[in-house]
């Protein structure tokens, strides 16, 4: 009476799917189809072959990935600028409250007036940058 019930609590084995990929087909392909074949696989960032073919057969869209190592250049050095205004900002608090700390009131004042100068030209540096990364992606970037 055990095994019985043993038996039906748990089966062993993998769950069936549910719609399986039971027909097979094979194709030979010659030196030169071979090496467009792959690069094409390549390009599309899929890792299965078998669902690329599918893809293509049944006119699914194949997603074509191309990295422009120009684009990531410029995206890393943006990224790099990015992090580096930051810190700027970081500093510009602590500078001000040593002044504000250290100073008397008029030289402070002095020294705010050349920071508030500095701070001007770093928001129209900012403004170029953001007016390139606009350009640049409106040129050359698809979407």
């Amino acid at each position: 009476m055990r095994l019985g019930k043993r038996k039906n609590k748990h089966k062993g084995g993998r769950k069936p799917k549910q719609d399986p990929c039971k027909h097979r087909y094979a194709i030979s392909l010659n030196d030169k189809d071979n090496a467009r074949f792959l690069s094409l696989f390549e390009a599309s960032g899929m890792e299965v072959k078998a669902h690329f073919i599918t893809a293509c057969i049944f006119d699914k869209p194949v997603k074509v990935v191309k990295i422009d190592k120009g684009t990531t250049d410029y995206y890393m050095r943006l990224t790099s600028f990015y992090s580096q205004f930051r810190a700027i900002g970081v500093n510009y608090n602590q500078v001000t409250k040593a002044l504000k700390n250290t100073f008397t009131e008029k030289k402070a004042l002095a020294f705010l007036a050349q920071l508030q100068k500095a701070t001007f030209q770093l928001v129209a540096i900012n403004q170029k940058v953001m007016d390139l990364t606009k350009e640049f992606e409106t040129k050359w970037l698809q979407k």
